[in-house]
């Protein structure tokens, strides 16, 4: 909102870039980052599902902020109000629910990722519950991975059943 520089049109473009890398080069990259030489972890992966969120949050929150109309911005400047007062005051209450959608999107997004996953939870404890973040653990992704290529016919109806839990949760 406050910068129309040459470095904002850089950052775009990274952003733009940014989201079309593919979310298992995100996971290598957390992977070589974070998990090499520390152990897997579930706050490593909370960092690699950020990254994959990061460039629709920002690049939907960039775009509504231009669909403003300038009218409320040039009213607010002529009642001498200044101008972080009217982008907090004016152009954000326009634009709050269009912003929080974008980061709706991003969090289904992020929620059906599992090739971050892959790389910084461990995929050898799929059925055992861990609530500690600094400890490896299970993600729904990878139990309906793992369970899915089961032989046994009850790991793939909890495979199907934690399938629909997932959906549920990015529709609610």
């Amino acid at each position: 909102e406050f910068s129309r520089t040459q470095a904002a049109r850089v950052v775009r473009l990274a952003l733009d870039v940014l989201n079309g890398v593919p979310s298992i080069v995100i996971g290598i990259f957390a992977y070589a980052l974070l998990v090499v030489g520390s152990g897997y972890a579930a706050w490593k992966a909370s960092v690699a599902l950020a990254i994959v969120m990061l460039p629709l949050v920002a690049r939907t929150t960039i775009e509504v902020l231009r669909l403003v109309p300038d009218a409320l911005r040039y009213g607010s400047y002529a009642l001498g109000i200044s101008k972080w007062r009217t982008v907090l005051f004016v152009v954000m209450p326009s634009a709050i629910g269009s912003i929080m959608t974008g980061a709706t999107l991003a969090v289904a997004r992020a929620a059906g990722e599992t090739a971050p996953l892959l790389f910084t939870t461990s995929i050898f404890l799929p059925n055992q519950i861990e609530t500690d973040p600094h400890h490896a653990m299970a993600a729904v992704p990878l139990l309906i991975l793992c369970d899915s290529e089961s032989a046994d016919a009850s790991l793939n109806n909890q495979a199907w059943a934690a399938a629909f839990v997932l959906m549920i949760f990015v529709l609610v």
